[in-house]
């Protein structure tokens, strides 16, 4: 039985895990969209600060937000898959819990995937560390992605996703620890579709020292390993698509 979702309604889709120092940055965010008809889905992977504290201090003036704690640490995948299962909006949009949106992003989104009839969209961001200052000014995008594109680039960032369910229909992330949202992005490409993106910057994307961002190897390995694994592409076209990916990464970062 397909399910049914509030027309026009976009659920935000936060995973929270020791995010103390930074959820009430990417909240305020969220509240400050000028697209006003969201519902804030937070599931909590069982953290260990005040990130529940914080969190319950806003819900005590804010209707829209659903709160719910994992009874288990599982990761960040996990958190987003049960965010979709609890979240009623048409549309989601992911936010990492350390990102922070510009007012007008939902509804730039929203105009775009209504113009254009599609049911993925994406938008450029900027970087910045962990004290918020900028590191990088926009990062530019092009414009429309489908799958073969993906296959050579990551200029997808989570935080900038929105994806209308009642064309796409319900879905999941992989299960994995790690690149579950590149791999998710290729799942759902690879049904010939193509996304739209707004070369605006949308989101202020942080760079922490663990993140992808900072760990170039790490990240090609995780592209490795979800190409080869989940995507099932023979070995020489992977190693070719890295090949692709990491002359792109490098004249995106001169750019």
């Amino acid at each position: 039985m397909e399910r049914e979702y509030v027309k026009g309604r976009v659920s935000v889709i936060i995973p929270v895990y020791n995010a103390e120092k930074f959820i009430s940055e990417a909240l305020d965010s969220v509240f400050a969209q000028t697209y006003k008809d969201i519902e804030i889905v937070l599931v909590d992977d069982r953290s260990r600060d005040n990130s529940a504290d914080i969190i319950k201090e806003y819900m005590k003036n804010h209707q829209n937000i659903i709160y719910y704690l994992q009874p288990t640490n599982q990761g960040a995948g996990a958190a987003r898959n049960k965010a979709l299962e609890l979240a009623t909006g048409e549309y989601v949009a992911f936010l990492d819990s350390d990102d922070i949106w510009m007012p007008t992003k939902i509804k730039k989104q929203i105009n775009l995937m209504s113009e254009t009839n599609t049911p993925f969209s994406y938008a450029a961001i900027e970087m910045i560390d962990e004290a918020g200052k900028l590191l990088k000014s926009k990062r530019n995008i092009k414009e429309t992605c489908d799958y073969k594109y993906l296959l050579h680039n990551t200029i997808i960032a989570t935080s900038s996703v929105v994806i209308n369910r009642n064309i796409l229909g319900d879905f999941r992330m992989p299960l994995r620890r790690g690149g579950q949202d590149y791999a998710t992005w290729l799942m759902l490409l690879r049904r010939n579709i193509i996304a739209y993106g707004i070369n605006d910057t949308l989101v202020r994307y942080r760079v922490s020292s663990n993140s992808l961002s900072s760990n170039k190897l790490k990240s090609i390995k995780q592209i490795y390993e979800i190409q080869v694994n989940d995507e099932h592409i023979n070995m020489l076209n992977v190693l070719f698509n890295i090949l692709c990916f990491s002359f792109n990464a490098i004249r995106k970062y001169k750019l």
